[in-house]
């Protein structure tokens, strides 16, 4: 027996968001939430007597991303240099839309406590922490006990939270630190960059052997200082017309660096109370296709 639902309408429009924001948390890319996605939707259409939409697509959703996770372990194997997410401008339209403390952060330090999990472990804090999934359900998405989905976010849960750091920043403190970033690199100033770093700080550039990046995390303050007032100067002399847009990333400030008109790469950090703990540069072309790629002169 076929379902009722008029042909003109559009049962996902409801539920995008929610199930983006899912497979994306889930892969750490735009792109293969969107397949992830649009398969969902044609299960959808194809199915029979489907009571309850939105259970029906985040399960389906779930199971998908799980699937991709296995294959992606393999090719993470050889990726060159570090992996970083894809980033998103739309961070409002990959809400997770429960009232949880952790259903609006997109953050990259987010995203990369998440790849260190499991997947199983990954989908089962992902729903209840985030998306406020009951365990009974999240038991009958993953074909295991509730008693075992508990234990897998909580397992997920004391990871996260070694791994993120914390506290988060303001956002007129984000924007500030992002800015004296960026005037101490100008003045190629490496003393006055280190001071707004971490003693611990890190940075990770994921270039996927695709365009020039540290193959390896840099780690320490006046390192990553160096790192990025070299990179300054590098690129300076190799590019006629060098600009920094301020941009939204992950829904925190970030910049998005464009030489000759093409976008390059995107910046993004985290920051623990007044001090910058981690910086982010995404240089991988595939990890850009989707944001803007040249700037109007």
């Amino acid at each position: 027996m076929s379902s009722n639902r008029p042909r003109d309408s559009d049962p996902l429009a409801p539920h995008r968001g929610r199930l983006l924001g899912l497979a994306y948390r889930m892969l750490g890319s735009r792109s293969d939430a969107e397949d992830v996605v649009q398969d969902a939707y044609l299960r959808f259409a194809g199915a029979q007597d489907v009571q309850n939409p939105e259970a029906f697509l985040v399960t389906v959703v779930t199971r998908l991303c799980l699937d991709r996770l296995k294959s992606a372990r393999a090719q993470r194997e050889l990726y060159v240099g570090p992996w970083l997410p894809e980033p998103v401008f739309d961070a409002d339209g990959l809400s997770a839309g429960a009232a949880t403390e952790l259903a609006d952060d997109l953050s990259f330090a987010l995203l990369l406590a998440l790849d260190r999990l499991s997947p199983p472990e990954r989908a089962a804090f992902l729903l209840h922490d985030v998306f406020d999934t009951p365990f009974h359900e999240i038991a009958a998405m993953l074909g295991r006990s509730e008693a075992a989905c508990r234990q897998l976010a909580s397992r997920a849960r004391r990871a996260v939270r070694d791994n993120r750091p914390a506290p988060a920043a303001t956002p007129d403190s984000h924007a500030r630190l992002l800015q004296a970033f960026s005037d101490a690199v100008a003045s190629g100033d490496v003393k006055q960059l280190a001071e707004l770093l971490r003693e611990d700080a890190v940075a990770l550039t994921d270039g996927g052997g695709r365009k020039f990046a540290a193959l390896n995390p840099i780690v320490g303050a006046d390192k990553v200082a160096r790192f990025f007032i070299g990179l300054a100067g590098k690129t300076a002399s190799q590019s006629q017309d060098m600009r920094i847009e301020p941009a939204a990333i992950n829904g925190a400030a970030g910049a998005l660096l464009y030489l000759d008109g093409e976008l390059d790469l995107t910046l993004s950090m985290a920051i623990d109370g007044e001090k910058i703990a981690a910086i982010y540069v995404v240089r991988n072309p595939d990890k850009l296709r989707h944001l803007p790629i040249s700037v109007t002169h």
